[in-house]
């Protein structure tokens, strides 16, 4: 589908299922860009870097937050390639910020999954957001980000930390638990694509979505780009968030709209 080229058929689809796959949204000079700023994360960690696989993992699950002040390749992307734009369009927004960017690698042979889980919780922002999450790599459909298409129409549900599925944000029983989605798949609309370098899967900040192991031997580098609606307001919150945006919460009151140098305007 082009990015642009029918604008209601892709916010209906998005407006319905929260999730999308658009593809090609980088071409091939963005990709290399894509690419070469995944690089200059891995090789210079930020202070938020992690590695979210254990000692005992045969491969390596590494992320990143938050470096597209330092790494222009990154700004340039979040800025001014097609994303924005399209960002808009999911959206039916008349604004458009990026909130932040997120590196997301798994070396080949990971077998550490990413637990199914929704965005919001985690956020220190209320109202509508969109996730891009854009391989540089060939992508399998059977190593791909999965999106339980619908789901951005439910209600929080429990978030855990990654690796000991602690509920440290919220007391326990204080939210509903995500079901188990791995026990009954076919009970669930699961999306999943075969993706090729550049292709998009956009999804709403609520979706319940997840990812497997990346079982091959070639590596599953990602740059996913989020991005705010005009309806986003500041809600700090009473944990620490992902990322954290230490000493926001002294900057923008409660309820503020996000007009700040972290979150610029990039649309229109």
């Amino acid at each position: 589908m082009d990015p642009l080229g029918d604008e209601k058929q892709l916010a209906a689809a998005y407006a319905r299922d929260g999730v999308v796959c658009i593809r090609a949204v980088f071409d091939p000079a963005e990709v290399e860009l894509a690419a070469r700023a995944i690089d200059a994360v891995l090789a210079r960690p930020g202070p938020l870097a992690q590695v979210a696989s254990g000692p005992d993992d045969p491969g390596a699950f590494t992320e990143d937050f938050c470096r597209w002040p330092e790494i222009p390749e990154i700004e340039r992307l979040a800025r001014h390639s097609r994303l924005p734009a399209i960002a808009a369009a999911l959206m039916a927004t008349e604004q458009v910020r990026l909130y932040h960017d997120h590196v997301l690698v798994k070396e080949g042979r990971t077998e550490q999954r990413t637990p199914w889980h929704q965005d919001q919780p985690y956020y220190n922002v209320d109202g509508r957001g969109v996730s891009a999450w854009i391989p540089v790599d060939p992508v399998p459909e059977d190593g791909c980000l999965e999106v339980v298409a619908g789901s951005h129409r439910e209600p929080w549900l429990m978030p855990r930390t990654f690796l000991r599925h602690e509920a440290r944000w919220f007391p326990e029983g204080s939210l509903a638990e995500l079901p188990d989605i791995e026990a009954d798949r076919d009970a669930f609309d699961i999306r999943r694509f075969d993706l090729q370098p550049g292709d998009a899967i956009c999804f709403d900040f609520l979706s319940v979505h997840g990812a497997p192991g990346f079982r091959h031997d070639t590596r599953r580098r990602v740059l996913s780009l989020r991005y705010l609606s005009a309806s986003a307001r500041h809600a700090p919150r009473a944990w620490r968030t992902s990322p954290p945006f230490d000493g926001l919460a002294g900057e923008l009151p409660a309820g503020a709209v996000m007009d700040h140098p972290l979150f610029p305007v990039v649309w229109p």
